[in-house]
Order: structure tokens, then sequence, then C-alpha cells
């Protein structure tokens, strides 16, 4: 068996010119949409529903904000701990993943908002662990700049070594209820953290209380070797975005090496690769759907590689779209983005490059009605060896959702490949489960 979630757009009008969609363009606002999904995918029994975001307006591509806005790319976005505490409202098994920034909260700041979530919903709250990577991002909360690359874990370290000493001032217990001695607290059971490290420091103990499951699921995406070294030590499930089953089977392999070198269970962290599946009555609908999709993405470069660009720091419109990219491109932004690009480019020209990025890959194999795309997904995972999957699709809708959660996913519990009811009302333990 395998696991499933889904990577989530951090706003639903991301998807506002696709077909399907309504009249999200004017709605989204609004969340009806997001915590729908929540009660689809939780009817699908998915372990967790991961709420991308960032913090900034991308001005990357030709050094300005107009095809990020004129687009809607990454832009606007509501603050994922709203969404987060709306969609447990509305859910009762499924984990719910928000992602918050280092650089963006005093470690106790998010220690106690991640265990306020923990709490509302009665231990099913993960934290989406990034250490941010934007220039742009970082002036938005006055910092001069990001840190290098490698510099920005290491302090992730020590933020961990804080958060985690936070959460852990309450010990088991601590919470009596005596209603007879008139005692709520057991005074011995909470303590002061009193960290001091290089960058962070905090007195503690945090004053809301204890985490339902004492820490909240830590996830991460670790992709260049400093990043692979910190999630191995920290996450309890890793965001892998590979496109191919050696580069996916090579990937899980290093993690889990590393976390045996920190002695730490592999089985304990689960590696979800990212896929973009089209599921459709026929073979040959689905294989039109890729066609109309892949034909579509070629149309749109220009916004592909704004997007690639916000997330690695590079301005690709000063780039020739008929040549092949340049080499020693580098970045202080997402390594692995990068890596993997330019892993697939070879020596295509860029357009022909973002095309292949795109298109290529698993994904370009799950196209087809639920009982064909469930089949390879099963052959993927045999041949990777686990542990499960991220659908990441950029048109979210009533339809798409509806596709997965009551096409796919049935499918696939048929097969015995995902869980048909969940075994435990919290997060890591149904993550855990196998």
């Amino acid at each position: 068996m395998f696991h499933l979630g889904w990577f989530l757009q951090g706003s639903s009008v991301q998807a506002w010119g696709e077909s399907w969609t309504g009249t999200i363009a004017r709605d989204w606002m609004q969340p009806e949409l997001f915590v729908e999904m929540a009660r689809s995918l939780e009817r699908a029994c998915f372990d967790y529903l991961l709420l991308e975001d960032s913090s900034y307006i991308g001005e990357s591509y030709a050094n300005s904000r107009d095809i990020y806005l004129r687009h809607g790319l990454a832009v606007p976005r509501q603050d994922p701990s709203v969404v987060a505490a709306l969609m447990t409202a509305a859910t009762t098994r499924l984990g719910i993943v928000p992602t918050f920034a280092t650089f963006a909260y005093p470690p106790y700041l998010l220690a106690r908002l991640i265990a306020s979530l923990d709490q509302v919903s009665a231990g099913r709250i993960g934290w989406n662990m990034v250490t941010g990577s934007s220039e742009f991002a970082a002036r938005n909360f006055g910092l001069d700049g990001m840190p290098e690359h490698d510099l920005r874990y290491d302090m992730a370290d020590e933020y961990m070594e804080v958060v985690n000493g936070l959460w852990d001032s309450w010990e088991p217990g601590a919470i009596v209820a005596d209603a007879e001695g008139g005692v709520l607290i057991d005074p011995t059971k909470v303590r002061a953290v009193d960290f001091k490290g290089r960058w962070y420091s905090s007195r503690g103990p945090l004053n809301s209380g204890p985490c339902p499951q004492g820490r909240p699921v830590i996830a991460q995406a670790g992709g260049s070797p400093r990043g692979r070294e910190f999630a191995s030590r920290h996450a309890d499930t890793i965001v892998a975005s590979l496109k191919d089953i050696s580069a996916m089977r090579a990937y899980r392999t290093d993690v889990r090496a590393r976390r045996e070198k920190h002695g730490l269970d592999p089985n304990s962290c689960k590696v979800m690769f990212i896929i973009s599946p089209i599921v459709a009555d026929s073979e040959e609908e689905a294989a039109l759907r890729f066609a109309r999709r892949s034909a579509r993405q070629a149309e749109q470069v220009a916004q592909r590689l704004a997007f690639l660009g916000k997330i690695t720091n590079i301005d690709f419109s000063v780039f020739d779209l008929d040549e092949p990219l340049p080499e020693g491109l580098s970045t202080n932004g997402h390594q692995q983005s990068l890596d993997e690009f330019r892993r697939r480019a070879g020596g295509r020209t860029l357009r022909a490059a973002m095309a292949a990025y795109d298109s290529g890959g698993v994904s370009a194999t799950l196209v087809g009605t639920p009982d064909t795309v469930a089949a390879r997904m099963a052959e993927v995972i045999e041949e990777v060896g686990g542990d499960g999957f991220l659908f990441s699709l950029p048109d979210v809708s009533r339809r798409i959702i509806a596709e997965i959660a009551d096409g796919l996913v049935p499918a696939l519990q048929r097969r015995g490949l995902v869980r048909s009811a969940y075994a435990f009302p919290q997060f890591r333990d149904n993550l855990l489960e196998y």
C-alpha cells in the first residue's frame, strides 16, 4: 500500500483561466472550493492536503511584476493558517499541512500557532517547513535579503531545536483537570526552554498548552544535498519533485540512508512524489486532454518560465528561447527545481526544455482511465520502492477533484493499493500506519 496527498496551490484563483473552473476569478476570496476539496479528499482517505504558500509577488521575470499580476502567477495568496483552520473545521481525519517560512516567524510565534492549529484539529495538523528563498519576500519582512542557501539550512537546524523544545515544554499528563483537588495543570510538568543559540532564542514555555500529537507532522522539500540532509533529520514526510523513475528511486534511497545515519527509522519518513495525472472515461479522451494541456503549456512558455524564475530567482527573459540554457547557471533559490530543469533540458533550446520539463517523466504515463492510471501508479511505486504520491494539478476544479477522489482513488482501493478507511484519529498515526 502507498500514501496519498495533494500539493495545493495557495489560492483557488490560480485556475481562473482553465475549463470547468466557473466563476473562481470572482469567488476566490471565499474558501468554499478548498473546504469542499478537503471533504472530498477525506472521503477518499487521503493522508494529507498540503497548502503551498509564498509571501511576495514575483518580479524575477524581466525585472517586473507585470507578467505575474497579469496572469495571476502565484498571486493573490491568502494566509494559509486561516484556510487551514477552516479546512480542519470541515473534516475529522484528513491531515492539513500549511506552509510557513522560518524567516517570517519568530520560533515562539510559529510554535504557538502550530500548537493551536493542532489543538483545534484534534491532532491533524502538519507544518510544511520552508526556509524561504526569495529576496523579495525577505524585503517584505524588513530584511536586507536571504542568507546563502546552505546557511539557511544551518539556521533552520537551530530553529527546529527551538520549536521542538517549545512543543516539548509541556510534558505528557501536564493537564490533570483535577476538579476535586482544584488543580488544572501540574506545574512540575511545564518547564521553561531558555534557549539561546547563534541565531534564535526563546524563553518559553508555550502558554498555548500541548500539541495533541506531541509535535506536529513536519513536511519538507529538501532537494539539494544540504536540503536532503536537513529533511532526513527533521521531516516526517518529504515532498519530492522528480520526473522519472531512476531519479525518484535514487532520491528516496539517498534520504533513507541519511536518515539511518542519524539513527532514525527510515520507514518513519514518507517520501511523496509529485504527479499530475489525467483521468478520463476513455484512453482516447485522456490522450486528447493531455495533448490539449501540452499545447496550452507550449503557448504559455513565458508564463511557465516566469514561474520557474520566481522560485529560482533567475530572470529567464534574458535568454534566447531558441538557444540552449547557458552553462554554469546557479541559484540561491530552489536548487532542486533548477537542477531538475537543467537535467531534463539537456542540449535542448530553452523553449523545448520548458516543454520537456512540463510534460515529460512519470506524469506523462499517468494518462488514461482510472484503471489504467491506477495500474501504472502501482508499477511506479514498485519500481521506486515507496512511499506515495502528491497530486499537483494547476487547474483545480470540482471536476478535477471528483475525477481523482471519486474516480481514480476507488480504482486504487479496489487493487488494495491505498486505504479505504482511516485507522486512527490523528495525522501522524495514519501516516505511519504502513
